[in-house]
C-alpha cells in the first residue's frame, strides 16, 4: 500500500471528512489512480464531487484560446483525443477552467486541481467528449 493511500485511509477513518479531503487535494493523485481498467477506481468513486489535485501533462490543445485541456499520464506531442465516450481512454482527464488556458509545454509536469465529475459530456465548442473531468479548475 502506498504511503499516501495509507495516510488517506487512516485519516478518513480517524479524522473528519474535511481533513481527509484536504490530504487528497494537497497530495495529488496520479491519473492511473482514477481508473481500474476502463472503469472508475474505488478512489475515484470516493472522490467524486470533491476538489482534488491530479498530476500529469498538458496535451496539445484542440484549439487556441480554449477553456479546457486534456491532462495525460505521459507527455504527448500529439493530441490523444477520442471520437466518442465508448472509446474514452483510461489515461486522460479533461480539465475545464474558468479562464482561457495558457498552454504549458507538453513535456512539463503539472498539477491540475478541480472538482471531479463523471458522466458523458460533449464540449459545445469543440465537440470533444469526456467521461471524467475536473471542473472549476486551476493548474500550475
Amino acid at each position: 500500500m502506498q504511503r499516501r493511500h495509507f495516510l488517506s485511509s487512516a485519516l478518513a477513518t480517524l479524522a473528519t471528512p474535511a481533513l481527509a479531503q484536504s490530504v487528497a487535494t494537497t497530495d495529488g493523485i496520479r491519473l492511473r489512480e482514477l481508473y481500474d481498467g476502463h472503469d472508475l477506481s474505488p478512489l475515484a468513486q470516493e472522490l467524486m464531487g470533491q476538489r482534488v489535485s491530479v498530476m500529469g501533462f498538458m496535451a496539445p490543445p484542440l484549439k487556441a484560446e480554449s477553456q479546457f485541456f486534456v491532462l495525460t499520464k505521459m507527455p504527448m506531442a500529439v493530441c490523444p483525443f477520442c471520437e466518442s465516450s465508448a472509446d474514452w481512454p483510461n489515461d486522460i482527464l479533461a480539465v475545464y477552467t474558468k479562464r482561457t488556458v495558457d498552454v504549458v509545454p507538453f513535456n512539463v509536469g503539472i498539477y491540475a486541481e478541480g472538482i471531479l465529475e463523471y458522466g458523458e459530456y460533449r464540449d459545445p465548442e469543440t465537440g470533444f467528449v469526456s467521461m471524467v473531468r475536473l471542473v472549476d479548475s486551476v493548474y500550475a
